[in-house]
């Protein structure tokens, strides 16, 4: 990672702990920002502060580092790559949304003869690039192109999405043909992708390329559907109750629990913090799990576990309160 390519706001790094007398901060960052964690803590370090960097993984704002800071005595959590989408915690968090100022004409340019067959696209992408929108949009209109950019108010900037919250594309899919995610990698593409089920191009900043991902989402959607009817022989239930900061939704267990039982079934309420396979292996008169936590641990590997994990929507199918082709249409995350 080239030290210019993203913006981790150093300067209010230091303003913060200085305004707030902070002695222990516990700097948080995901996964593709981690090789600046030990730079930032150097940064907090001489500040006359002690730095503490989270190794663990971090997937979302929703996975706030804040018991990890409790039971460390920090008095600041920084978390960086994210924008505030949780209310303010016991520890006082700071949120460092890390844009980067790369050039977007090149990849959308790459992009363009992906999306020949359409007239109207759909714009999304992360916090690290809203500010590139105009840019990108600039470039596909230059290619007479309609561009549409949603904002549903439920997230910061207008086109920007996260790895579950997909409302700004999903609004505006009905008047778009295609999307064009402006990003790095596959991820957000994808989840784009199960969100609306439109064509769906990820143009790359950081490789400078382009490709569409609607194979891999349907190859999913496939995977999926096989883990349904698995689901819908089972007698069993494990659902389970996320425990991180953002991803806890103990109502949507015990409704999705109710609801089971009312059909026959048996389901047991499981709290875990890492949803893993060798987890889930433990429980071995579990036929079938319900996520209530992110939605994207059961999409993106499915093959990975041995027994089919749903998301809540995936759910609802099994329960008979949703079809399989309404699922299509309304997409595998919550509204």
């Amino acid at each position: 990672m080239k030290k210019s390519t993203f913006d981790f706001e150093e300067k209010r790094l230091k303003e913060e702990i200085k305004k707030r007398g902070a002695k222990r901060v516990l700097l948080q960052l995901p996964e593709g920002l981690k090789a600046a964690g030990p730079r930032l803590a150097f940064v907090v370090e001489k500040m006359g502060a002690v730095a503490i960097v989270s190794a663990d993984s971090c997937y979302g704002a929703c996975d706030l580092a804040v018991q990890e800071a409790e039971s460390l005595d920090a008095d600041l959590l920084v978390h960086f790559g994210h924008t505030e989408t949780m209310p303010q915690q016991r520890v006082p968090v700071v949120y460092v949304e890390v844009k980067t100022a790369l050039s977007v004409k090149p990849a959308v340019k790459k992009a363009l003869p992906l999306l020949k067959l359409w007239k109207r696209i759909g714009l999304v992408t992360t916090v690290q690039h809203v500010d590139m929108l105009d840019e990108a949009r600039a470039t596909l209109l230059a290619a007479e192109k309609n561009v549409v950019v949603g904002d549903t108010g439920q997230l910061k900037y207008a086109g920007q999405v996260t790895g579950c919250n997909y409302s700004n594309a999903t609004a505006t899919a009905k008047d778009v043909d295609a999307f064009l995610f402006i990003g790095g990698g596959k991820f957000h593409a994808i989840g784009l992708a199960l969100a609306t089920s439109k064509p769906t191009v990820v143009a790359d900043l950081y490789e400078q390329s382009a490709q569409r991902v609607d194979d891999e989402a349907k190859k999913i959607m496939k995977q999926q559907w096989i883990s349904v009817q698995e689901a819908q022989k089972a007698q069993h239930f494990g659902v389970l109750i996320g425990l991180k900061n953002g991803q806890k939704r103990i109502d949507d267990a015990l409704a999705i629990k109710e609801k089971l039982e009312k059909k026959g079934k048996k389901a047991t309420l499981l709290a875990i913090r890492e949803v893993t396979p060798e987890a889930l292996m433990q429980f071995s008169t579990v036929e079938a799990f319900i996520n209530t936590a992110c939605p994207r641990i059961s999409l993106d590997e499915p093959s990975k576990f041995r027994k089919p994990v749903l998301t809540v929507n995936e759910a609802l199918v099994v329960l008979g309160e949703l079809s399989w082709e309404e699922l299509l249409r309304k997409g595998w995350f919550r509204d």
